[in-house]
């Protein structure tokens, strides 16, 4: 393969593998995106307002910690969350520990929502069931490897996002 230069360094084309794994996790972010739009909508939401939702269905969360884990603003989290209280579905509270950090949290029924909308996701479910659990868990460490986070614990024996 010839190689091609980006601002003046020289760089290989990748290897068709990564390519084609390239291509295949656009593709299931894609789907997962779509179809978890299409979630949120049967139930009058914004994929934002569910995505911050099914955050703060897991602890309260400060709203500074929402927007970095959503890769936005705080002032885009406070509108959301906003529009997540006007329906019951999330209150703010001072943070016990620092009076001065804001919480969101899911209400009851937010958390009920949350778990529904998880549960709406079967395009990850299904393939995933086809799986065995070592293949479940080799698939995990490997994408928590390629997003740095190897060696985390931190979801160990939930299930994937979408299967439970």
């Amino acid at each position: 393969m010839a190689p091609h230069t980006s601002a003046g360094t020289r760089k290989l084309d990748p290897d068709p593998v990564t390519r084609e794994v390239v291509d295949l996790i656009g593709t299931v972010v894609a789907r997962y995106h779509e179809e978890y739009e299409l979630a949120a909508a049967d139930h009058s939401l914004t994929g934002a307002q569910a995505r911050v939702l099914a955050l703060l269905a897991r602890e309260p969360t400060p709203m500074r910690q929402v927007a970095r884990a959503l890769k936005c603003e705080p002032s885009n989290v406070t509108g959301i969350v906003d529009r997540l209280e006007s329906r019951g579905l999330a209150v703010r509270r001072s943070d016990p520990a620092d009076r001065r950090v804001k919480l969101a949290a899911a209400t009851d029924d937010g958390i009920d929502l949350a778990h529904r909308l998880r549960a709406a996701l079967g395009f990850a479910r299904e393939p995933l069931a086809e799986l065995t659990p070592v293949e479940r868990t080799l698939l995990r460490d490997l994408l928590q490897r390629m997003l740095g986070e190897e060696g985390t614990d931190e979801g160990a024996g939930d299930d994937p996002p979408g299967t439970g």
